[in-house]
């Protein structure tokens, strides 16, 4: 693959993935390692072979240590010759088994986890061959034994990550705890082994705006630490040591993007209003507090979507109400007096807490949103007292209910909220009942958006989700990742109902989701009446140049043509067919969604 040793081969070579985030990148692989998963450790040179050998040295007497008291600790509750394994950890452990060959290896200039990973591997391999049951039983204890060591050698090597300036994060499963751990700024580009385009991290990608790749499952990732990597997020390719000429090719890609993003910005002033008068309000999805000033410097009039989990996600714990009520009050006080929408916690499914593990066959069609929190009223009471704390004196706080399958869902909720309201008001907190909101993401939704709204003061549609559910396509699965489609007759025709129902009840409807953000897709939404879009910073100058630039009575048009199409590659086609016409296709040039 044009990989020498270690990766600092010459030859450059291409490896194809999906494309995660829009845009292009140029810079240094900075590999990352899912904590303590042997099979993933790179191969690395070290000069300092002394030093090396003290930390394998440290991490065999913790892992002894370890064994030594969980044998003690189970002496009671085990026969003798059950406890006899722990005798045979320790045995393995010694200098003339397991941990010798590991010395051996490390002295031939192989950092401590890439001998580790070897020794295991060739251990396991011989293990699992053999016949005998209680042998082959075995390659799990080599296993486990590995995996211990590995866990205390990263501990130690856990600070030693160096961020280049043009970082491209490489790793066999990007999370979303990985992103905040590259220090601000130097992040240029992310590269995910596993995952799809519309996994959570890509979503984050794009909220950032970090050209990303993902469902690469070809690229030797262990070996690429440290070379120069090209992503390019518009076709999902990305190139290892590229040459000089595809690296100049691409800078000017980069250089041609900063100046389209800076020709938006003048945009930033004036308000989304179609050449007919049609006044479309454009919101912002955030959840990180970087996506504040890019929001603004992107001229949002208001947050459409705050995602409460990211705190939640980055903690190694849940974040106390006092934890919670200083990072709600940055949010409202940066956007006030413009509102600010915050979704309660919505966990499950593709976004996991470590320290709240959810075990489940089916985590999509599981225990995830509201669901979670209304068995658990403690979670939803604290997190809703610190969101109206936090609104006190600027009174510009909205929240919205994820994942409502039904009425007795959001009674119970409404209920929640206002025992949180009548708590906080008798602490003295002077907060008028903020507007409640629900997300309409599951197709049950769809079909009570009357009910709904009766209850409600908003609705949210959550574009990406209905879509999932509507057509029964997991969207972090590459397999059938090319069936989600936003653009689907299906979704389209939900979209219209939600949007009517809703005016129908006097209420008004708002739409979050990647679909918000595609500027062609935004003319439909236009077109069938939401009340405001809510998308990602880095889209909102794309959309509303597109709009800005789109007749309503055309957009209705537009609209009617596209629901009388059965098929999502027709829309897609005539769509962008007739913003061609319309003269309209640089938004849907290189740098615009996938979806067209």
């Amino acid at each position: 693959r044009g990989l020498g040793r270690q990766g600092k081969g010459i030859q450059e070579a291409r490896f194809v993935g999906v494309p995660g985030s829009p845009g292009a990148a140029v810079g240094r692989a900075v590999v990352m390692l899912p904590p303590a998963d042997l099979e993933v450790v790179p191969d690395k040179t070290v000069d300092d072979i002394d030093a090396e050998l003290k930390l394998f040295q440290n991490a065999l007497e913790g892992v002894r240590e370890d064994m030594r008291k969980l044998s003690a600790k189970l002496a009671t509750q085990l026969r003798p010759e059950e406890r006899a394994l722990f005798d045979v950890y320790l045995m393995m452990l010694e200098d003339a088994a397991l941990g010798g060959e590991v010395i051996e290896v490390i002295k031939t200039g192989q950092w401590a986890q890439g001998a580790l990973r070897q020794v295991v591997g060739e251990h396991v391999n011989r293990f699992e061959l053999m016949d005998d049951d209680y042998l082959r039983e075995r390659a799990s204890d080599v296993k486990d034994l590995g995996r211990r060591l590995l866990a205390y050698l990263q501990e130690a090597r856990s600070q030693s990550l160096v961020y280049a300036d043009n970082t491209i994060l490489v790793s066999e499963e990007l999370t979303p705890a990985m992103l905040g751990e590259v220090p601000e700024g130097k992040l240029a580009g992310l590269v995910s082994v596993l995952g799809s385009g519309n996994s959570h991290v890509a979503i984050l990608a794009r909220a950032m705006g970090i050209p990303t790749v993902m469902g690469l499952v070809d690229l030797p990732y262990s070996k690429v630490d440290g070379i120069e990597m090209i992503v390019d997020g518009y076709k999902g390719e990305v190139f290892t040591n590229p040459s000089e000429v595809l690296r100049k090719q691409y800078s000017d890609v980069v250089e041609e993007e900063r100046q389209l993003a800076q020709g938006l910005d003048a945009l930033r002033e004036l308000p989304c209003v179609t050449p007919d008068g049609h006044r479309m309000p454009l919101w912002v999805n955030t959840g990180l507090l970087a996506d504040v000033a890019r929001a603004q410097q992107r001229g949002a009039e208001g947050v459409g979507l705050y995602r409460t989990e990211v705190p939640f996600m980055i903690n190694q714990r849940f974040p106390s109400e006092k934890e919670q009520l200083a990072i709600y009050r940055e949010q409202l006080a940066a956007f006030h007096p413009l509102p600010v929408t915050m979704r309660t916690l919505d966990i499950g499914g593709d976004k996991a807490l470590s320290y709240f593990p959810i075990k489940e066959e089916n985590p999509f069609l599981g225990w995830r949103g509201i669901r979670v929190t209304l068995d658990h009223p403690e979670i939803f009471l604290v997190q809703t007292r610190a969101m109206l704390k936090a609104s006190e004196g600027l009174n510009n706080l909205r929240i919205l209910l994820p994942m409502i399958s039904g009425i007795h869902e959001l009674e119970e909720a409404l209920h929640l909220i206002h025992r949180a309201w009548g708590e906080v008001r008798d602490e003295g907190t002077d907060v008028p009942m903020p507007p409640v909101g629900v997300m309409v993401e599951i197709p049950a939704a769809v079909y009570q958006t009357r009910e709904l709204a009766r209850q409600v003061d908003f609705l949210s549609v959550g574009s990406n989700d209905l879509t999932q559910y509507l057509l029964a396509v997991d969207r972090n699965n590459p397999r059938v990742a090319d069936l989600y489609d936003y653009l689907h007759p299906a979704v389209l025709q939900a979209l219209n109902t939600v949007v009517r129902d809703a005016h129908g009840e006097g209420k008004p409807v708002s739409i979050c989701g990647e679909m918000a953000g595609d500027p062609a897709a935004a003319i439909l939404l236009m077109a069938m009446g939401f009340d405001s879009l809510s998308m990602n910073a880095t889209n909102l100058p794309k959309v509303k140049w597109m709009l800005r630039q789109v007749n309503m009575s055309k957009a209705k048009e537009l609209l009617v043509e596209a629901l009388s199409h059965d098929n999502p590659q027709v829309i897609h086609s005539s769509l962008q067919l007739a913003l061609k016409n319309l003269g309209l296709a640089r938004m849907i040039g290189p740098g615009a969604n996938k979806s067209l």
